[in-house]
């Protein structure tokens, strides 16, 4: 049995007659007859009462056109979603922030966005480290994802660079470095915080920003002294707050609004910045997913 001999008998069945049902299949009526001659020889059964003026269906006919009916309307349901899930209209996508990438509101306005233009399509986001990251998209867990400085150039992993942010100083409320700042912003130099405790999101979780800083603080004349290593920037600031030393985040960080810290304008910030990247499969085949990623180009290039 195949699925024409389903639309045919449907024809049928409707319109009653053999000559109506031929010219709406486009067909002629001897062999649409010999069809429904064979696919009753096949079930078993008679599906029609022949007349003389017409066909009627037979009890075991109108179940069965009842069932045909639906297992069409089933199957041209399932290919409309398939060319949805093709057209990227339909689909779960997985996306992964880091914790500072996640603070930047093109990141968050740009996913919104996307809820926007495919309502249907499920967002799952995973709050990961850059190295945690590049592992998962490697591994093809996560479809896409935000991160700032990677330095792992995994084989099969693209990074296209989305915009760049200075980086600032977060220092404790009192600290002598703010006296004489008034109102004003804060500026301070990479030079001046040479005998400072430095807090740094640990190297392994951001390797590409953790030397990045180590760097320019050679170039600005000290070696920093590591007091502590966090998971996360934020948990970064937190122990700022508490006094337990000062660290360096990307601007867009300052939107965590922590009581007890100050955020400071870093002077000569050209030697230290923050840049955005867009992480994604080389080989990306989720339609969903390469939706979002043309997206994030777009609002990009404005």
């Amino acid at each position: 049995m195949e699925l024409r001999h389903l639309r045919y008998f449907l024809a049928v069945a409707e319109e009653g007659q053999f000559t109506r049902a031929a010219e709406r299949l486009a067909m002629q009526q001897p062999p649409l007859s010999q069809q429904i001659r064979t696919l009753e020889e096949e079930i078993g059964f008679e599906l029609f009462v022949r007349m003389p003026r017409g066909v009627s269906l037979t009890p075991a006919g109108q179940a069965f056109a009842e069932d045909a009916q639906r297992l069409l309307q089933e199957l041209q349901h399932s290919v409309d979603r398939a060319h949805r899930i093709a057209r990227g209209e339909l689909g779960t996508i997985s996306i992964g922030l880091t914790s500072s990438a996640a603070f930047h509101p093109f990141t968050t306005e740009t996913i919104r966005a996307f809820r926007a233009v495919c309502p249907e399509v499920a967002v799952e986001l995973a709050e990961l480290n850059a190295a945690e990251i590049i592992e998962r998209l490697a591994a093809g867990q996560i479809q896409a994802a935000f991160l700032r400085k990677p330095v792992d150039a995994r084989e099969g992993v693209a990074f296209e660079l989305l915009l760049d942010e200075p980086m600032v100083v977060v220092l404790p409320v009192g600290h002598p470095l703010l006296k004489g700042a008034g109102k004003k912003r804060p500026q301070v130099s990479l030079k001046a915080l040479a005998h400072e405790d430095f807090i740094l999101v640990r190297r392994p979780g951001a390797p590409g920003m953790y030397a990045d800083i180590l760097a320019a603080c050679r170039q600005a004349g000290f070696v920093p002294r590591i007091a502590r290593e966090v998971p996360r920037m934020v948990s970064g600031i937190n122990l700022v707050a508490a006094g337990l030393g000062v660290t360096l985040v990307p601007a867009s960080m300052q939107r965590y609004d922590q009581v007890g810290t100050v955020y400071c304008t870093l002077t000569n910030p050209a030697r230290l910045s923050a840049p955005l990247h867009l992480a994604y499969p080389a080989g990306l085949r989720n339609s969903a997913a390469t939706r979002f990623i043309e997206l994030v180009k777009e609002r990009v290039r404005g």
